[in-house]
């Protein structure tokens, strides 16, 4: 039976979303040591939850036709997964924009939402964390080494 042949693929934007990365860090990073502020924490893991969906969607069409392909494109998903879990700590751990203030230690333990724009941020980590724990065990996401062993 003949197969319908692929659709022409739109033209690839990674590339360009690479140099906008690039030339942000070309002329918005300051010279002199400055902890990141809450915007660009928020904005890093908005790119690297995109980038986690992205991978998402290679690792679960190239696993079928390429094995080791596809394995090495899961634990590259995993430990993005890890940086947004790092970014989304960080984010909290930044000082208040404005009042300077940091979180206390028990708005941190409660994990009490801060209000808007604030909660955007966890909205988001909590919509990509219940995609993640349905494809990934505990284990995987915990383990310092992925376990491309087999290969």
């Amino acid at each position: 039976m003949p197969t319908e042949p692929l659709p022409e693929l739109a033209p690839d934007f990674v590339p360009f979303a690479t140099a906008a990365l690039d030339f942000h860090q070309a002329i918005n990073m300051p010279v002199a040591p400055v902890a990141a502020g809450r915007a660009e924490l928020d904005s890093l893991h908005a790119h690297v939850v995109a980038l986690y969906g992205l991978l998402d969607a290679h690792t679960a069409r190239t696993t079928p036709v390429a094995r080791a392909e596809g394995d090495h494109l899961r634990a590259c998903r995993i430990r993005l997964w890890q940086a947004a879990e790092h970014l989304h700590a960080a984010f909290h751990a930044a000082p208040h924009p404005g009042s300077g203030r940091l979180p206390t230690r028990e708005a941190c333990r409660a994990r009490q939402p801060e209000g808007a724009p604030e909660l955007t941020v966890c909205q988001r980590h909590l919509a990509t964390t219940a995609r993640v724990r349905r494809d990934h065990t505990p284990a995987d996401l915990r383990d310092p080494f992925t376990g491309l062993t087999r290969h």
